[in-house]
C-alpha cells in the first residue's frame, strides 16, 4: 500500500489542477477526473444505503461493492493500471441472479421509492449509470480496463435489483401508470 496522508490540504489543487497516480497533474474537469470522481460519489451514495437497516445478505453485497469501486476508482486514478478482473464482474452476476430469483417478473417500470433503503438504492443505481457514462467517455479518449466499464454496467442492473427486493420487504415496489394525472 502506498503511502498515507498525514496531512488532508496540501495546497496543490488551489489552481485548479490534481494529481493522478504516478503523478501526472490534469484539470480538476478532466475527464478522467469526472470519471473517478463520479464513482467516489456513487460509493458515497452506497454509504447511506448501507446506513439504513438492510439483511445482511444486502449488506454483505454492498460492502463487498464498496471495495470494488475503490479498486475501480483507483484504477481510472492510474493511468495504465488494470486492478479490475472479470472475476469481479462474474461474481456480481451470480449476486444479481441469486437475488432476482425470487423476484417476480417485471411487468411495468418501477418509480423509485418503496421505502428509505430502496431508495437511497435507486439513487446509486442512477449515480452508478453516470459513472459509467463517464467512463464510456473517457474510453473514447484515453486507453481503460474494459472489465470497470463492464463491472459498473452490471453493478447497476445489482442495484436495480436490490432495490427490488427492498422495496418489497418495505413499502412495496411503486408502479409507473402512465397517464395518472393527464385528466387531472
Amino acid at each position: 500500500m502506498g503511502h498515507r496522508l498525514s496531512k488532508i490540504y496540501t495546497r496543490t489543487g488551489d489552481k485548479g489542477s490534481t494529481g493522478l497516480g504516478g503523478g501526472v497533474r490534469v484539470d480538476k474537469d478532466h475527464v478522467r477526473v469526472e470519471a473517478f470522481g463520479t464513482v467516489d460519489e456513487l460509493n458515497s451514495v452506497i454509504g447511506m444505503v448501507l446506513a439504513c437497516a438492510l439483511p445482511d445478505a444486502v449488506r454483505a453485497v454492498l460492502d463487498d461493492v464498496q471495495h470494488d469501486l475503490f479498486d475501480v476508482g483507483s484504477e481510472l486514478a492510474q493511468p495504465g493500471r488494470n486492478l479490475i478482473p472479470a472475476a469481479y464482474v462474474d461474481r456480481l452476476e451470480q449476486v444479481l441472479d441469486g437475488f432476482n430469483a425470487d423476484l417476480p417478473p417485471l411487468k411495468e417500470f418501477i418509480l423509485p421509492g418503496g421505502g428509505m433503503a430502496a431508495a437511497h438504492c435507486h439513487l446509486a443505481r442512477t449515480v452508478c449509470r453516470r459513472a459509467e457514462r463517464r467512463v464510456v467517455t473517457l474510453g473514447r479518449s484515453e486507453a481503460i480496463n474494459n472489465e470497470g466499464l463492464r463491472y459498473l454496467n452490471r453493478l447497476s442492473d445489482l442495484l436495480f435489483v436490490l432495490a427490488r427486493v427492498l422495496a418489497r420487504a418495505d413499502r412495496g415496489e411503486v408502479l409507473w401508470q402512465p397517464g395518472k394525472n393527464r385528466d387531472a
